[in-house]
């Protein structure tokens, strides 16, 4: 994963949060109607069905664009949403990294019940990243990496996500999306000039050109590092600037689901990732990340160790158990 110009959020922050007024009105007995709810029960989420696909990225080999195990992967993840169901859309674009390398990207978006005009966007960056840059051995600053957290495990989740979408349709619409070329960054090593804006650049392309024209969801909930051992998700920064009502209720059913303690109540620090740029075209996003306030990232982050070794079925499946409730709760 990227260096994502971090900062600590303030220790005095005040965060305003909406305050809703429940009223009632009194109705005679003879008028009074009662429409029937029909609630639609979230399935269970498959951790060993989710750590499988993220199994399958790793074996790809490095999915750094414009190699063959990018490609690879990427036809597998277009083929496996289509698989199950989703009306998928593919993005090509040439974008050019820090360097002046084009990279041959391609978002991957899973569309269910697309003409539902109410829709839940859930996204994970799909690439994994060139340089090792962080590694404790500086032999292995210009490798690539594995990225079984930072990438596969986000993507894995929502492939098992998109699974139990085909038994169980939700209530409203959902989007899955898979951004490329997030983690293709400035690498620390890098002394001198570079390109600007130069992470995230698949969701900087969908923010200029979404799939679909007019493209608008009520909510958008980002996945990145979410299979780490024992991971702790504080509530990020520019997530609770933006969406704070969706960050207290994503946590809250994290909380109601039995995963209080991997859902933490603190405010974490501030990450510039994917979920930015929905934020810039008017989504309320958030970014579900490991990423703690004063160790910062996974130990694993940008390293040769963030492989299946670094994989959690037990996170996992808090995350998606917890993502997978919240979209079953949300009705017309």
């Amino acid at each position: 994963m990227r260096i994502k110009n971090l900062f600590i959020a303030p220790a005095m922050l005040l965060v305003l949060t909406g305050v809703v007024a429940c009223g009632s009105s009194k109705k005679s007995e003879d008028t009074q109607t009662t429409e029937k709810k029909v609630v639609i029960k979230a399935p269970a989420f498959d951790a060993d069905s989710a750590y499988a696909y993220v199994k399958t990225q790793i074996d790809f080999g490095p999915r750094v664009p414009n190699t063959p195990a990018h490609r690879n992967c990427g036809e597998y993840l277009a083929n496996q949403l289509e698989s199950f169901g989703a009306r998928v859309y593919n993005q090509y674009a040439d974008l050019e990294a820090w360097d002046g390398t084009i990279l041959k990207a391609r978002n991957i978006i899973g569309a269910y019940n697309p003409d539902n005009k109410k829709r839940i966007m859930l996204c994970a960056h799909w690439d994994s990243r060139p340089y090792a840059d962080y590694d404790a051995d500086e032999k292995n600053h210009k490798k690539p990496i594995d990225g079984a957290n930072d990438g596969a495990s986000g993507v894995g989740v929502l492939l098992e996500i998109a699974r139990q979408i085909q038994k169980e349709t939700p209530a409203v619409g959902i989007d899955i999306i898979f951004f490329d070329a997030e983690d293709y960054g400035t690498p620390a090593w890098h002394r001198g000039t570079y390109k600007p804006h130069d992470w995230c650049l698949g969701s900087q392309y969908w923010g200029r050109t979404p799939h679909v024209q007019g493209y608008f969801a009520r909510y958008g909930i980002l996945l990145d590092m979410v299979g780490g051992h024992n991971a702790k998700f504080y509530k990020e920064y520019f997530s609770i600037q933006n969406a704070p009502s969706l960050v207290d209720k994503v946590w809250s059913v994290a909380a109601q689901s039995g995963y209080e303690n991997y859902f933490l109540p603190q405010i974490g620090g501030a990450v510039t990732d994917d979920h930015v740029e929905l934020l810039k075209v008017g989504i309320p996003a958030i970014n579900i990340i490991e990423f703690h306030p004063t160790n910062g990232f996974n130990p694993t982050w940008h390293t040769t160790n963030d492989n299946m070794t670094a994989i959690s079925k037990e996170t996992l499946k808090a995350v998606g158990q917890t993502v997978i409730n919240y979209i079953y709760e949300q009705s017309e």
